[in-house]
């Protein structure tokens, strides 16, 4: 096994960096769907850059890098406990590189273990299979995503969709509501994995699963295949669209299996993934741990997404340098595209817990509060961030609003909106909320000129409080200060829609 530590961190850094095939063409097939014009349109055009600048400079895709979930078709003869060693020491590689943001935090301290090593993550699954050879599969799945995942028990009601009952048109109506929840929270246009039956974990698993499954394949089981195209058609009626900001096509693939089950027992579960479906494989020589191929990867170099190396301007963004005053802010309103240069600050859920009983580090006065969890590392006379996306910024609706109020913010960055506490707020205040494009977190590293500082670096790499200066750093206005929401907008739309698919499409 001489060469598996140098096959397996291959693959970890590969996986983080590189798009599949079968998924760049999935995100080329929406973008000839959506207006280039339209917000739907510019976003998939920061995804297409992002997409080529992490290949280009073998970074990762989305700072947040998700936890590890390996699947390990194990041949016999081949020490199972070798392999899980081998797999620890290369994703410790990978996160002291930069390949993977320290993303493992003990739930019972709260203490990030810094090399993505602790109980639980990795994960590693083994299955025996006769064949001659290692087959490991690697599926880095994002927190925003995973937390839109959703699992009900048939019968039951759901809203706009009425009783669901234990068949396939109730399972296709479950997944749709999982679609529609998701909105822009979990990075859409998504894929959806799906496993009907089984008990809860099992459910979960399946589910997972099928996301390994390659988004242009068919499934072989005639009622899985209807069930498939059903929910991707009824999906697409929703209008949710890129990032939440409305659209033709909110989900390019649903991938289903099923499970037999307890007769008492009947479950849906759906995991669902935002664009930046990261899974990568490897065969390798059971004797030496060599690559004999790989999985998913159908041409390397990978093929440009794009031939532009910067976003389009239309002329009409409008510029902005912090601080930000009051008359700045009210001027905006919802569609408009802000670009920021400036400091701005990271914050995302441990900060804002320390906020509710903290004075904050630096003044943020007239300052804008970014949700983003940086992959930072650290270089001689400083840190250097190398990859810089927006997390969820539902998540911190409970302590938005008063952070808003005590801290004098004129802005939050983030993804998928906020609710209407912080929308009360940010009309009260004068402030605003900027959507920018998840997952496209070298796109949005590539507008970071310098790291001022950082605070609070006792919460960890993610959790910390950075100060970066930023030029030209692009986002949509999705939540103005006179009360309007894009979000607001979009998710009542849609469940209009959703409560129209009470029957299959035709």
């Amino acid at each position: 096994m001489r060469h598996l530590h140098e096959s397996l961190s291959q693959l970890v850094a590969a996986t983080a960096t590189i798009l599949p095939a079968d998924v760049r063409r999935a995100i080329h097939e929406v973008q000839e769907k959506e207006a280039r014009e339209s917000l739907a349109g510019r976003a998939l055009d920061a995804i297409a850059l992002n997409v080529d600048m992490a290949c280009r400079r073998c970074s990762p895709i989305c700072q947040d890098t998700g936890l590890p979930y390996f699947k390990v078709m194990l041949p016999p003869g081949v020490d199972p406990l070798l392999l899980s060693a081998e797999i620890g020491e290369a994703i410790a590689e990978a996160t002291r590189t930069g390949k993977l943001r320290p993303n493992s935090v003990d739930s019972l301290t709260g203490r990030n273990s810094g090399d993505n090593l602790g109980p639980g993550t990795p994960q590693i699954r083994f299955e025996p299979w006769l064949g001659d050879d290692i087959e490991i599969r690697l599926l880095l799945k994002g927190g925003g995503c995973e937390n839109q995942s959703a699992q009900y028990s048939l019968p039951c009601e759901l809203p706009h969709l009425g009783r669901v009952d234990r068949d396939l048109e109730g399972v296709r109506r479950c997944l749709l509501h999982a679609v529609h929840e998701a909105q822009g929270h979990g990075c859409s246009v998504g894929i959806l994995g799906a496993a009907i039956g089984g008990d809860r974990g099992a459910g979960y698993q399946a589910a997972k699963d099928q996301l390994f499954r390659l988004v242009d394949d068919v499934n072989a089981t005639p009622e899985l295949s209807w069930l498939e195209n059903q929910v991707v058609a009824g999906a697409n009626r929703l209008g949710i669209g890129t990032m939440g900001f409305g659209g033709e096509v909110t989900l390019v693939a649903c991938k289903a299996t099923a499970l037999n089950r307890l007769p008492a027992s009947f479950f849906v579960t759906a995991s669902y993934d935002c664009w930046a479906l990261r899974r990568l494989g490897m065969v390798l020589d059971a004797e030496t741990g060599a690559v004999k191929r790989w999985l998913y990867r159908e041409a390397a170099p990978e093929a440009p997404m794009t031939s532009r190396t910067q976003l389009a301007l239309t002329g009409r963004e409008r510029r902005l340098s912090t601080p930000l005053s009051e008359d700045d802010v009210r001027r905006l309103r919802v569609g408009d595209v802000v670009l920021l240069s400036g400091v701005i600050h990271t914050g995302r859920d441990a900060l804002h817990k320390h906020l509710m009983s903290h004075e904050p580090p630096v003044d943020l006065h007239g300052g804008v509060l970014f949700h983003c969890g940086p992959v930072a590392l650290r270089q001689e006379g400083g840190w250097v961030v190398t990859a810089a996306g927006p997390t969820t910024s539902l998540r911190e609706e409970p302590y938005e609003a008063d952070v808003i109020r005590r801290c004098g913010i004129r802005a939050v960055v983030g993804k998928g909106g906020m609710g209407s506490r912080t929308s009360a707020a940010l009309e009260e205040c004068g402030a605003v909320y900027l959507n920018a494009v998840g997952g496209a977190a070298q796109f949005y590293a590539a507008c970071i000129q310098a790291v001022e500082g950082v605070d609070l670096l006792e919460l960890g790499v993610p959790e910390a409080m950075w100060h970066l200066r930023v030029k030209d750093f692009p986002a949509v206005v999705t939540m103005d200060a006179h009360g309007g929401s894009l979000h607001a907008d979009v998710e009542q739309a849609s469940a209009l829609e959703l409560s129209r698919l009470t029957s299959p499409v035709a």
